[in-house]
């Protein structure tokens, strides 16, 4: 396993103060940096799958359910509907890749899948401005303990930006409602392709302005590190024992394939020096 200590890498500070990163924007051009001993010294920027990474989705959208629930005659486990509706994400997704939908954003597969959760738990009562407001639930998602916190240490000395497979506006309203520091909201939308297809991550190095390998993915999924190591960008594990819930066995992946593999994302800042 390729785990790396903070020994490596001498601290230092943008220079220049505080610079924000649009995508697009070159990151060369924009930010100073100091060289780094160490095999991932020339890392400059770490995008971040978000589901069940960043933020806790399970709990989060069980939590909405239980506040639409409240005062009615709904018999919903809820933790059992926030799984079977993230269940439905991965086939509705498929469902684009094989041609079957063209391409067809998150917030709109999200709503697809609600629709028919709907009438298998005979919520046919909602109104369709509460349904519109439950699917926007994915817009609302609580970050884990360590996330805020372990992604201000990182963006001191990183460029820190969004990789997921959600799209641009959810991901946005997401960081304004959990305040997620990002420099910049990178998404599966801007490729018009979905991950693991290469092209979501070169496309994030392109528009960051940097090479594959001067970007590092950081993920809860090993699938989505491999996927991301195979078109040249590094890589950092951080599983989320707790994503599927406390009940849910929980085995990390020790193959030692990924560049850096931290506990959290505090540990993670410690690991690159941040």
């Amino acid at each position: 396993m390729r785990n790396i200590s903070s020994d490596g890498f001498s601290r230092r500070r943008f220079l220049g103060g505080s610079l924000a990163v649009a995508a697009g924007a070159g990151v060369s051009g924009r930010l100073a940096f100091a060289q780094v001993d160490g095999p991932l010294g020339e890392v400059r920027a770490l995008t971040f799958d978000v589901f069940g990474t960043v933020v806790d989705w399970r709990s989060s959208i069980a939590r909405e359910g239980q506040l639409l629930a409240a005062g009615r005659d709904f018999d919903v486990d809820w933790f059992e509907f926030a799984d079977r509706w993230r269940g439905g994400y991965g086939p509705s997704m498929s469902r684009v890749r094989n041609g079957e939908l063209p391409w067809t954003k998150i917030d709109v597969l999200h709503r697809m899948i609600l629709d028919e959760l709907i009438e298998e738990y005979g919520l046919q009562e909602l109104t369709e401005e509460e349904r519109v407001e439950f699917n926007y639930a994915w817009h609302r998602l609580s970050p884990w303990p360590d996330a805020v916190a372990g992604l201000n240490r990182l963006k001191t000395r990183y460029v820190i930006a969004t990789l997921s497979n959600g799209n641009v506006a959810l991901l946005t309203n997401m960081a304004k409602n959990a305040g997620l520091p990002w420099d910049a909201i990178l998404s599966a939308e801007l490729a018009e392709r979905y991950k693991p297809n290469p092209a979501v991550y070169l496309k994030a190095a392109d528009l960051l302005g940097l090479a594959p390998e001067q970007v590092m993915m950081v993920a809860a999924h090993p699938g989505d590190l491999r996927a991301a190591a195979a078109t040249g960008l590094r890589t950092g594990y951080v599983p989320r024992p707790l994503e599927r819930g406390p009940d849910r066995p929980f085995t990390p992946d020790t193959s030692g394939d990924f560049d850096v593999t931290a506990t959290d994302f505090l540990d993670l800042a410690r690991q690159l020096g941040a």
